[in-house]
């Protein structure tokens, strides 16, 4: 009853044996019997041949493929740069003419949209009582220039009461010395001196009444002049009010609103008569930020789009010397020429201020790719093995896009720059080179 489970456990060793020790020779038995068609008998001492050894170049096997890639050769070249700022066109002059007196319109209004030229009418106001002003005025005027003369005229009679009381002074005064030293020689009484002293003091006032009347002439002069002056000032007040009651446009322009109404009032200094607007040339205003400032000098040439696609060209006229205090940018002013009024006030532009050139590649937008820290840039060969360098954008064209950072000359993979990284062996076929456009393209 054992018997067939020890047989059982021998054939298990033996087998066992064969498939753990003996696998080359289970191996050759196997194929003998599948190419003969009949078993050979197994060796166990018989050795296997020794295998040839093979050499394996670990460089050769541990060494990747080269990738196929199309690559550029490319050269910098002088390409002018520009400063980009978007911001909106702006009226060269808008201004709401007002009545300067207060007055009814009598005039008919101008419809808004229509072009005026400087010093035309635009409101007329009714003159009221100021013609009968203006007249009073002149009567005064007339009045006080009448009365210089008669003033004047006074003048020789006072200076003649003058020169005469300085006379009977003098006069009085010898008397007065000759009576004093005959009273002291005993020749001249008492009552002749006290005489000579009493016509002495009587010379004196009357000297002093005649200059009194003299200034008072001169004064009177002077009142006559001033009596003048005031009322040549009222006059040209008169004159001025008149003259305010045309309302004329201070320059030329379209206006924005229409005139006043006839029989509307307008107040003084309040009255909006009507909006003008100058659009020849018009300003184009954009805000430079703090980065972009020192490349932008008053006079440089400047080129603009406009939302509409139409595009023209003008230099800056003003850059801001203090930064917007929310914004910290800075204020940037292009006058343009706009003979036709094309361009309108408030209109979206997209403003291009040229800058010293930069010497940068010409390449196809297609080559821009990111690294793994998610730079922008370009995948270069060098020395038969892939290599990436950030580049900037400088500007696009219509052969593609100006790009620094690279040096003078380098080799850009135009095709199959996804597929490598740094380092990677590359088989490089090259494109032919890109022609640079026109300045200006």
């Amino acid at each position: 009853m054992r018997f067939f489970p020890i047989v059982t456990a021998v054939l298990v060793c033996v087998a066992l044996f064969f498939v753990v020790l003996e696998r080359e020779a289970l191996f050759r038995f196997a194929n003998d019997l599948t190419t003969e068609g009949e078993p050979q008998p197994i060796i166990e001492n018989e050795a296997a041949p020794p295998a040839e050894p093979v050499a394996i170049s670990a460089t050769n096997a541990a060494a990747p493929q080269a990738v196929n890639v199309i690559v550029l050769a490319s050269e910098a070249v002088e390409v002018p740069d520009a400063v980009r700022v978007r911001g909106e066109s702006e009226a060269a002059r808008q201004v709401s003419v007002v009545a300067e007196t207060t007055g009814t319109v009598v005039s008919d209004p101008i419809r808004k949209g229509a072009f005026v030229e400087r010093g035309q009418l635009l409101c007329e106001l009714d003159p009221g009582t100021r013609a009968a002003t203006l007249a009073e005025a002149e009567a005064r005027l007339a009045e006080a220039r009448a009365r210089l003369p008669e003033a004047e005229a006074r003048i020789p009679e006072a200076e003649a009461r003058v020169a005469e009381a300085e006379a009977r002074l003098a006069e009085a005064r010898l008397n007065q010395t000759a009576a004093s030293r005959l009273s002291e020689s005993g020749f001249a009484a008492e009552t002749r001196v006290a005489n000579a002293d009493a016509a002495l003091s009587s010379a004196q006032a009357t000297l002093t009444a005649a200059q009194v009347g003299l200034e008072t002439v001169s004064a009177g002069i002077e009142s006559a002049e001033a009596g003048i002056e005031a009322a040549e000032a009222s006059v040209q007040r008169a004159e001025l009010d008149i003259n305010k009651l045309s309302v004329k446009a201070p320059f030329s322009g379209l206006l924005e609103t229409d005139t006043a109404e006839l029989g509307s009032l307008l107040q003084a200094n309040g009255g909006v008569c009507a909006t003008i607007v100058q659009l020849d040339p018009i300003k184009l205003v954009g805000f430079l930020p703090e980065a972009q400032v020192d490349r932008v000098v008053v006079g440089s040439a400047a080129q603009a789009r406009l939302a509409s696609g139409q595009e023209v060209a003008g230099a800056v006229t003003f850059l801001s010397r203090s930064a917007d205090e929310t914004t910290r940018t800075f204020r940037i002013e292009v006058d343009v020429p706009n003979p036709d009024l094309t361009i309108r006030d408030g209109q979206t532009v997209e403003i291009a201020v040229e800058t010293d050139a930069t010497r940068a590649h010409l390449i196809p937008g297609s080559a821009l790719t990111l690294n793994d820290e998610g730079q922008l840039g370009l995948r270069l060969v060098e020395d038969g093995k892939a290599g990436f360098a950030a580049v900037e954008l400088i500007r696009d064209s219509t052969d593609g896009i100006y790009v620094s950072g690279l040096p003078d000359r380098a080799d850009v993979i135009v095709v199959g720059q996804e597929y490598v990284t740094d380092g990677v062996s590359v088989r490089a076929s090259y494109a032919d080179e890109v022609e640079a456009p026109e300045i200006g393209q």
